[in-house]
């Protein structure tokens, strides 16, 4: 049996899905409903298997949402089967702006 990983947020990750769903109720009402499930639905995917994705960069691994273009920027802490998400990006802006955490 697989057993899942824990997932954490550092702060800004926190902040990102925060604006995220903001800037998308201003667009239309309930479509941040909409981005907050299909992000829950790629976390589960990465919770139970976050190998699946490989190491794009130092140590981060990538997943993406099915519907809004978005990506989860995360690494693993395998001693403790956790994993943290250092960002949430859209798909059309540089990655370095994640900084990696101390």
């Amino acid at each position: 049996m697989l057993m899942a990983f824990r997932i954490s947020y550092i702060n800004i990750a926190k902040t990102d899905v925060a604006e995220i769903k903001k800037w998308y109720y201003n667009q239309l009402p309930g479509l941040e409903k909409r981005f907050g499930e299909d992000l829950k639905n790629c976390l589960k995917r990465v919770k139970i298997n976050p190998y699946i994705h490989a190491i794009r960069y130092n140590k981060f691994r990538i997943a993406h949402t099915d519907i809004f273009p978005y990506s989860i920027h995360f690494y693993i802490e395998e001693a403790v089967k956790r994993i943290v998400i250092v960002g949430i990006v859209h798909d059309s802006r540089d990655p370095i702006i994640i900084k990696q955490p101390q």
